[in-house]
């Protein structure tokens, strides 16, 4: 079955909106844990306007007590490769974003920034974490990801989110193209970004070598609706029906 890591940015930003320690980010991860989740994702920011570096470790802790996977999302500079070398999480998924960036909106562009990337999963994979590039469905990009040795892409679904009420079938091709692409070249896929209980069962079905979906936004708002373990129950009943 296809595993999904809960992402908790939400979650830190709406204790940090108050500058307190509540909702405790350490307990919701567990809780998430506890309801089904395979693993736990944050995404710090060089501001730590959400995710703090010391959330990292700290959370490091737990997922290894747990034994569950923990990915850890970000823009490969001195001081988020440093907090790598320190946590060595499950995986590392290298993201392009600028430092003000809202949120995740593009994938590398694995050609143009070869060298650079080649340099920092070399180095990342020499401390035994599991390396994935955010990629958009691009089969080149893809084949130059190849070159550079990533264990994994993370496939980034906001296209593909936007455009599925409208036609399913279109918004999901170039998807498969890069999916299938992928598993000929012996790179796995995860997915993430505004994926939701509504699209997430048919990407699944349509999606060949398909390891992980990475879900925050989606499960953070809805458990607003049907509180927590409800909401993962939907959730883990996509990823078991597809």
């Amino acid at each position: 079955m296809v595993q999904l890591s809960v992402n908790i940015n939400k979650v830190a930003l709406l204790r940090n909106s108050r500058g307190e320690n509540y909702p405790h980010l350490v307990e919701f991860a567990k809780k998430c844990l506890d309801y089904g989740a395979n693993g736990i994702t944050v995404h710090p920011r060089p501001d730590e306007r959400h995710i703090r570096y010391s959330d990292v470790y700290e959370l490091s802790d737990v997922l290894k007590k747990y034994d569950k996977e923990f990915n850890v999302e970000g823009y490969p500079s001195p001081e988020f490769l440093k907090l790598m070398e320190e946590v060595r999480p499950s995986q590392c998924t290298l993201v392009p974003d600028k430092p003000n960036a809202l949120t995740s909106d593009s994938g590398w562009d694995t050609r143009k920034n070869f060298s650079f990337l080649h340099e920092i999963i070399t180095h990342l994979k020499h401390y035994g974490i599991r390396v994935s590039l955010f990629l958009n469905s691009d089969t080149e990009l893809l084949r130059y990801a190849k070159k550079l040795k990533v264990n994994r892409i993370e496939l980034y679904t906001g296209p593909y989110a936007k455009f599925f009420p409208y036609n399913p079938h279109l918004a999901i091709q170039p998807y498969i193209e890069t999916a299938k692409l992928a598993e000929i070249l012996e790179i796995e896929v995860n997915a993430g970004h505004d994926l939701n209980h509504e699209n997430l069962s048919f990407f699944i079905k349509n999606i060949p070598n398909l390891k992980e979906v990475s879900i925050g936004h989606a499960i953070i708002s809805q458990s607003l609706y049907w509180g927590l373990e409800e909401t993962l129950k939907k959730f883990i009943n996509c990823l078991k029906t597809s």
